[in-house]
């Protein structure tokens, strides 16, 4: 996200950047924010579940773009995106959303 920007428009933006496909974002699913999921610093990620237009091509950052059934997925994911996804599925297959996590107490 730029400073400046949205969340939403971030979205948009880095589809379009890094796998070339236009979104139209349906609906904010979770947010992902645990200190330890990036190794190289403190990161978040706000995902958002969308429809797609175009045809999925990696560039800018993305070192490849693939589209895979749930039980064919990569085995090399980067960070946490297989929690990301089974996340998704569980939500999409049985209206489970993942659970928001307590802050620490002082």
């Amino acid at each position: 996200m730029d400073y400046g920007e949205s969340v939403e428009t971030a979205a948009c933006r880095e589809a379009q950047e890094e796998v070339g496909l236009a979104v139209e974002l349906i609906e904010q699913f979770h947010v992902y924010s645990a200190p330890d999921r990036d190794p190289r610093q403190h990161t978040l990620s706000v995902v958002f579940i969308a429809t797609a237009t175009g045809e999925p091509q990696s560039a800018d950052d993305a070192k490849s773009v693939g589209i895979f059934r749930a039980w064919e997925l990569p085995q090399s994911l980067c960070f946490d995106h297989d929690q990301i996804l089974q996340d998704y599925w569980r939500y999409r297959h049985h209206g489970i959303r993942p659970l928001l996590s307590a802050p620490p107490h002082p």
